[in-house]
């Protein structure tokens, strides 16, 4: 946000030194594919528990706040682009330890949720192809996306492109036959209607869409890692903004479309709901959907397992380049990859892994509780940022790649949407106690970040330069 032309110069030393080999179409599918999780095709049924066919609304709110925070990190993307993404923009806009703060949380929820998402996959695939037990099953997924990760940005982009192609297409197809049962068009299968949408709408009251409200919202946690990507992307400047356009759009649609389909189909107390894709495909009498739907989730499980390798790496990377971190973790492979910050990163998720399957259901909630609420905070961070940066930059009379439309209104919608949610959330007793410990999370890495940089300045030198 600090350009004076169109195009930023990219002479950071990180942004150079890390390459520029994604295209632009695996920047694209992997913003599609990282809002496409486990959460949708698992989590929904949840959501229409809670609220009835009014969790509609729950999901045009948090869709709404995350399209908002996705053309904010895109600004922001195209003019300085960085592995660093949303921990430097909030370091330019509120300063080193804002920045640090930020990185050193999304890190953190990134290599927990990597543990969470490789038991998870294989606990999945554990129930249908009961041949390999479960924690083979998770520290292979491990060790696989491990290598995928450490043999270039090229190959990993690739494979979240496929991954990305196999989410869509599931979607597009259950779709099609949600959308052919419900117009009777399937031989021999009689259609449901609308009844069980229009019958009762919002069975608990407002109070139900506010508590799906904050369930939904964590389903579209890591289309952030859009913005993370963007730097090691071919003409970024660009590449981020066309990104963000295709996948706007489809996001609404896939995720409207198809928890539509599910309440029109599936009573609010029906026993489906606990896995509602397979429901809707078993009640359109399509054989196999429930291991169908299985193995889909498993292949969300370990896009996103892929991804939040990614992004924890380019995270702590950039934390050491800046000095917020050893700097052993900024150092390069012949791949041009930050093979020390990889393993590290995954190092962190071999561990909780392996603590939870020692000391099964403790740990795992445990921490997931503890980080549950941060991308609110980091997106909220990237809110804030944008609204700064933007300030400063048409005060300076900076030329921006891409700008935001109506600033500052949909910035300031954003935040008065994020909230909204926070109030919802710290209504509920559950909700609450994950809000506090987030933020009790929040204040002792802030807290440890400046006294960090206290010790530096006192000692005339950064880790980094220290280091070096």
């Amino acid at each position: 946000m600090t350009t004076k032309s169109t195009a930023a110069p990219r002479t950071d030393r990180q942004a150079i030194s890390l390459g520029q080999s994604m295209k632009p179409r695996q920047l694209t599918m992997m913003g599609l594919g990282s809002a496409i999780g486990a959460g949708l095709f698992l989590g929904s049924g949840a959501g229409i528990q809670a609220a009835g066919p009014a969790v509609l609304v729950s999901y045009l709110v948090a869709g709404t706040l995350v399209i908002l925070v996705m053309w904010a990190l895109a600004e922001m993307a195209a003019a300085n682009p960085n592995s660093g993404a949303f921990s430097v923009y909030a370091e330019r806009a509120l300063g080193a330890t804002a920045g640090s703060t930020i990185g050193w949380l999304w890190w953190l929820q990134l290599v927990v949720v990597i543990a969470a998402e490789a038991i998870g996959a294989a606990s999945l695939l554990f129930s249908i192809w009961p041949v390999i037990p479960v924690w083979a099953l998770a520290l292979l997924f491990m060790v696989v996306f491990t290598g995928i990760n450490l043999a270039g940005v090229r190959n990993f982009g690739e494979f979240e492109f496929w991954f990305a192609i196999l989410k869509v297409a599931a979607i597009v197809g259950f779709l099609l036959i949600g959308s052919a049962l419900l117009f009777g068009w399937l031989p021999a299968v009689p259609s449901p209607g609308l009844a069980a949408l229009t019958a009762d709408f919002a069975p608990n009251g407002l109070g139900g869409v506010a508590a799906a409200l904050f369930v939904v919202v964590f389903a579209f946690g890591g289309t952030e890692i859009v913005s993370v990507a963007a730097a090691e992307t071919e003409d970024p400047e660009h590449s981020v903004g066309k990104a963000v356009r295709t996948v706007v759009w489809r996001i609404l649609v896939f995720y409207i479309g198809s928890v539509f389909v599910i309440a029109a189909v599936l009573p609010v107390g029906s026993d489906a709901l606990a896995s509602p894709f397979a429901g809707v495909l078993d009640a359109a009498r399509i054989p196999g959907a429930g291991a169908a739907i299985t193995l889909v989730a498993v292949v969300a499980l370990l896009s996103a397992l892929n991804a939040n390798l990614y992004g924890a790496s380019r995270m702590v990377f950039s934390l050491s380049e800046r000095g917020e971190a050893p700097a052993f973790l900024s150092r390069l492979s012949a791949a041009q990859v930050p093979l020390a910050a990889v393993v590290i990163s995954v190092a962190f998720g071999f561990a909780a892994a392996v603590l939870e399957l020692v000391f099964p259901e403790r740990v795992l909630p445990a921490l997931l509780n503890l980080v549950g609420s941060t991308c609110l905070v980091v997106w909220g961070s990237a809110l804030v940022s944008q609204f700064i940066l933007r300030r400063r930059a048409d005060r300076d009379g900076s030329a921006l790649p891409l700008r935001m439309k109506a600033f500052p209104f949909l910035t300031l919608l954003g935040l008065g949407l994020l909230a909204l949610i926070l109030g919802v959330g710290f209504s509920a007793p559950a909700s609450a106690l994950q809000l506090v410990g987030t933020f009790v999370l929040v204040a002792a890495i802030a807290a440890a970040s400046k006294a960090s940089q206290i010790l530096r300045r006192r000692g005339g030198s950064s880790v980094h330069g220290a280091d070096r």
